[in-house]
C-alpha cells in the first residue's frame, strides 16, 4: 500500500447484524463474521451503518453491538461507528456530543434525508456535527437513499474549513464526481469508494479504497483487490474485481443488506433473518447467488 495514505484508506466492511430466527441480534455469529473479515484482510469496520440495518434497531441495541464489536475486536482493527437519522441537525448534534466513544476511531454519518436540503443546508449540518464529534468524521455521500446529492464543492468546502473532516464515503455512483473531489482535495483527506464494483475504477484516478459490503462474504478478495490497486497492481486488480463481478447484482437486486445477507449465510457465518421491512432474498435469487459464490476462485478452499 502506498506509504502516505490519509485515514481510513484501504478496505473497510460495512458489516452486517445477524439475527436469529425471532429477530434478535445472534452475538456469537457477529463475532464469527467479525473475525473472519477481520482475518480476511480488511483494515477496519464501520458498525451500525445501513448493511447493518441500523435504522431497525434500537438506540441501546446500537450501543449494545458497537460495544460488543469493541469488546471482541480487540484492537486489532480501528472501529468506525455509523451515525444516522440526521434530519434534524441539533438532536444528532447532542447525541453525538453525549455519546460514548471510547474504543472508536471514527463516525461516519449520512447526509439528512427525506427533506432533500439545499449545499448550504447540508454544509451547515455537517459543520454543526463537527463541533461536538470527538473523533474524525466520515462524510457519507448516497443520494439513492437520502434523495439528495452532496455536491463536490460542498464535500471540498467542509474538508477546508474542518480538520475534524478525514473523508468522504463516496457512494453516489458518479465517478466524474469522486474524480473533482480527489482533483481539489486536501492532501488529509481521503476519498473512499461506497459502490463496491467502482472501487478500482475510483482507486485508479486517485481513490484511497472503499467501504465495503460484498467484503462480508469476500473480505480476502476485496482487500486484495484494494491493495493490488493502490499499489497499481492493475492486472492482479483487475482479475479480483472480474471474480466477484457476478455477485455485485445479486446482492442489491431486492436491496442492501438483504443480498449480502443471504451470502452470508450461504458461508454459514450466520441465518438468514432480517427485520421487517426487509424481508430473506427470494428462492430464486438465492439459488443464482449461491451458484454464483461456487464460481469464485478460492473461496471455498
Amino acid at each position: 500500500m502506498q506509504p502516505s495514505l490519509p485515514p481510513f484508506s484501504g478496505t473497510g466492511v460495512a458489516l452486517i447484524t445477524p439475527f436469529r430466527a425471532d429477530k434478535s441480534i445472534d452475538y456469537p455469529a457477529l463475532g464469527r463474521i467479525i473475525d473472519y473479515v477481520i482475518d480476511g484482510g480488511v483494515d477496519y469496520l464501520v458498525c451500525l451503518g445501513t448493511t447493518g440495518e441500523a435504522i431497525t434497531l434500537s438506540t441501546q441495541e446500537c450501543r449494545e453491538i458497537l460495544d460488543f464489536t469493541i469488546r471482541h475486536v480487540d484492537e486489532r482493527v480501528p472501529i468506525v461507528a455509523g451515525f444516522f437519522g440526521g434530519n434534524y441537525t441539533e438532536r444528532l448534534a447532542g447525541f453525538i456530543r453525549d455519546y460514548n466513544f471510547d474504543g472508536v476511531a471514527g463516525i461516519m454519518s449520512s447526509s439528512p434525508a427525506y427533506s432533500k436540503p439545499p449545499q448550504e443546508g447540508i454544509y451547515q449540518h455537517y459543520m454543526r456535527i463537527a463541533e461536538v464529534a470527538p473523533r474524525p468524521l466520515i462524510i457519507y455521500n448516497v443520494p439513492g437513499r437520502t434523495s439528495s446529492n452532496v455536491l463536490p464543492e460542498t464535500i471540498l468546502r467542509l474538508a477546508e474549513e474542518s480538520d475534524r473532516f478525514a473523508a468522504v464515503k463516496e457512494a453516489s455512483g458518479v465517478l466524474s464526481q469522486a474524480t473533482e473531489i480527489l482533483r481539489h482535495r486536501p492532501d488529509r483527506f481521503g476519498v473512499l469508494c461506497g459502490d463496491d464494483p467502482l472501487a478500482t475504477a475510483m482507486i485508479a484516478v486517485g481513490g484511497h479504497g472503499g467501504i465495503s459490503v460484498i467484503a462480508n462474504a469476500l473480505p480476502s478478495h476485496f482487500s486484495r483487490m484494494v491493495n493490488a490497486a493502490l499499489n497499481n497492481d492493475v492486472t492482479e486488480a483487475r482479475r479480483l474485481n472480474f471474480d466477484m463481478l457476478d455477485i455485485h447484482p445479486l446482492l442489491y437486486c431486492e436491496g442492501n443488506p438483504v443480498g449480502i445477507k443471504a451470502a452470508v449465510s450461504l458461508l454459514g457465518l450466520c441465518e438468514n433473518h432480517l427485520r421487517v421491512p426487509l424481508v430473506p432474498l427470494s428462492l430464486p435469487y438465492q439459488e443464482q447467488l449461491q451458484a454464483a459464490l461456487e464460481q469464485v476462485p478460492g473461496l471455498h478452499s
